[in-house]
Parts: structure tokens; C-alpha cells; sequence
């Protein structure tokens, strides 16, 4: 850690430079770290980590845009119009994997999850996963994935105003000025949409404002508790409680039609195969911890939205005005300034915690008697 300001003036200046750190190591340790970079070895190893991320995040981005896309000709163009039906199998089939993970020992369990975490913390998450999950799939029945991905531009408006309800962010007028421009343009591109349905419209406003609430009870109810649960294990405690929240609306809801419905043959192929590539998206995302920044997520993200926007049109014919694009364009770049000022924002507050100076007790680890116990 480093030193209070001016602990280093009364060494010589080059000594000072090479003991005084920086993002948490000295130049020594940065010299030495750049010889073994600069070394043949340490330039084929930091290609070698750069490919294998380049190649997670191509598999993160082809699986999700997959997974959007066949669901979209699952609901739609084969015949199957149960969204909630297959939101449950999503979940069942997750679920079941991911037991299996678990239980083998290939992924740890929460040791200090208990029922009453379980009820107080997982369920009402997994209530807000569910409605996401069955109303994000709902809408692909009324409008196109590429008006879909427009009008998703306007969660990080959500997630802030949710975020400033519940005490998790700061309100600041210039981030308020930036959800406006978000907003306004996806306004523009909601009035340039050439077939919108407004039922479909509310319904993914609807997934927006579920998953946005979800988002900010997960650091509240689990991140504060110290519950860190990776996506299998998400799946492991989530999914089964996603699966029967969803059973209780698919009896009122879709099972008579799902009971008379004459289905074809392929479907439980169909199904599986979907289950599959739902399951490795959140297999890529697993391998995807620690090997990529913030920033690289934001960028792929960006990536991915636009290539379904382009394969909406390629494979579903998707008609896209101008004035779309435009009012897309406008949302676009102030989600994009909005993921750089938080990425600034979580960058000035590391380098915060790291000039901050560390008690020689707590190097020995002592106590120090002047903090109360």
C-alpha cells in the first residue's frame, strides 16, 4: 500500500521512484514484470491470455445473440406461442445441470447459505428473474429483435432511477442529463418504428423495469451479505425458484392452450438443442469471471446489440426506418458515455483505496488499541 503524500520526500529522488507505488506496485515490480513481458516467454503467455479472452467474448456474444434468435423462431415461426412454457423449461433444464455441477464438486456451493437467507434473499430475486425471463420472451411475439435491442438501450435509465429509490446510487444532474438523452433517443426510435405494437412496447418496458429492480436488490439483498453467486450457482439456488413462480402463472395462465395444442414431432429436439445454448451462455459467462474488464464486457455488449440488429433484418426480414437507426444512434451514445463515467467513477475509486495507508499493526496483524471493539 502506499504511503501518505509525502513520505518519500526525503529519499533521493530516484530512489523514491523506484519505491514508491503505483497501482499497487513499486517500479522494481514493474520493471521486473516488464522484463518477463518483454521476455519471449512472457510475450507469448500475454498472447496466449489475450486470445483465450478474445475467444471467450466471441463465445459469450455468439450464444447470446443464438439464444435471442432462436427463441425469437421458437415463439414465432415454429409454432410453439408459450412463452412462459419455455421460460420453464429454461429454467428446469438449468436448474437440473446445474445440480449436477454442484453436486459433483466440479462448482462450490454457498456454505453460508442458510433457509432464512434463502427465502429473505434468493426468492425475491428469483420472483423479479422470472418475470424478466417470461416477459423478455413474451415480447418476441409482437416485435422485432431489432426494435427489442433499441428499446433495452434504456436500462441504464432504469437501473439508475431504481438504484436512487432504493439509497444505491447518487442522483447527479449530470447523469440525470444522460439518461435523458438515452431517453430521447429511444423515443425518436420508437416513433421511426414501421411496425409497433404498444402491447409490446409495455411488455418490455415491463422486463426493463423487473430486471432493473433485480439488478439493485442483487446488491443489496446478496453482495451485501457477502453472497457471491456465480452463474452456475445463480442457477443452482435461483432456478428452481424461478421454475415455480413461473408454474403457478403457466395454470392460470397457459396451460389449457399448452394441453390442446397438437405439437410436432421435433419439438422435444427443438427444445433441447435450445436448452443447450441457453445453458452455455451462462457457462460462457462463468469462464468469462476474470478473464475480461468491465470495459471489454461494455464493448462486446455494444458488438452483440448491433449484430442482432443486423441479423433481425438478414433473417427475419425485419423492416428498420432511418429514424430508427438515428434515434438508436442518439440512445447508443449515451449508454456508451454512461459505461465510461462508471467505469471512470469505479477506476478513481480503486486507486482511492489503494493510495490509502496501511497501520504497521495490521501488517503484524495486531489490533490497534485505539479502535474499539
Amino acid at each position: 500500500m502506499a504511503a501518505p503524500k509525502g513520505a518519500y520526500q526525503a529519499l533521493p529522488a530516484a530512489e523514491a521512484q523506484m519505491q514508491t507505488p503505483f497501482n499497487g506496485k513499486t517500479a522494481v515490480e514493474r520493471s521486473e514484470k516488464g522484463a518477463v513481458a518483454s521476455s519471449p516467454s512472457g510475450r507469448c503467455a500475454i498472447f496466449s491470455q489475450a486470445l483465450i479472452g478474445t475467444l471467450y467474448v466471441a463465445l459469450w456474444i455468439s450464444l447470446s445473440g443464438a439464444v435471442i434468435m432462436y427463441n425469437k423462431w421458437i415463439l414465432v415461426y415454429y409454432g410453439f406461442p408459450f412463452p412462459i412454457t419455455l421460460t420453464m423449461w429454461h429454467m428446469a433444464f438449468s436448474a437440473v445441470l446445474a445440480t449436477i455441477a454442484v453436486k459433483a464438486g466440479w462448482v462450490r456451493s454457498e456454505k453460508s447459505m442458510s433457509a432464512t437467507i434463502y427465502w429473505r434473499s434468493i426468492v425475491p430475486v428469483a420472483v423479479l428473474f422470472a418475470g424478466t425471463l417470461w416477459l423478455g420472451n413474451s415480447v418476441y411475439m409482437y416485435l422485432s429483435v431489432a426494435f427489442i435491442q433499441m428499446l433495452k438501450a434504456l436500462m441504464p435509465v432504469a437501473v439508475f432511477a431504481t438504484g436512487c429509490i432504493f439509497g444505491i446510487e447518487k442522483f447527479k444532474f449530470t447523469t440525470l442529463a444522460n439518461m435523458v438523452i438515452v431517453t430521447v433517443g429511444v423515443a425518436i426510435a420508437s416513433y421511426g418504428e414501421l411496425k409497433l405494437v404498444v402491447l409490446g412496447v409495455i411488455l418490455q418496458l415491463a422486463a426493463v423495469a423487473t430486471e432493473s429492480t433485480r439488478l439493485i436488490l442483487v446488491q443489496i439483498l446478496l453482495q451485501r451479505k457477502g453472497l457471491k453467486l456465480n452463474p452456475f450457482l445463480t442457477m443452482y439456488y435461483i432456478a428452481p425458484a424461478s421454475f415455480g413462480v413461473l408454474s403457478i402463472l403457466w395454470i392460470f395462465v397457459e396451460r389449457e392452450a399448452v394441453m390442446a395444442h397438437h405439437f410436432d414431432s421435433s419439438l422435444w429436439w427443438v427444445l433441447l438443442s435450445n436448452g443447450i445454448i441457453a445453458f452455455g451462455l451462462n457457462l460462457s459467462v462463468f469462464l468469462l469471471i476474470g478473464k475480461t474488464s468491465a470495459l471489454t464486457m461494455n464493448v462486446a455488449g455494444v458488438i452483440k446489440d448491433w449484430l442482432l440488429i443486423g441479423l433481425s433484418a438478414l433473417m427475419f426480414q425485419a423492416q428498420i426506418s432511418g429514424l430508427s437507426l438515428g434515434g438508436y444512434g442518439v440512445a447508443f451514445s449515451g449508454v456508451c458515455w454512461y459505461n465510461y463515467t462508471k467505469l471512470q467513477a469505479m477506476q478513481a475509486k480503486q486507486a482511492q483505496l489503494a493510495q490509502q495507508p496501511t497501520s504497521p499493526l495490521k501488517k503484524e496483524g495486531l489490533k490497534d488499541p485505539r479502535v474499539s471493539p
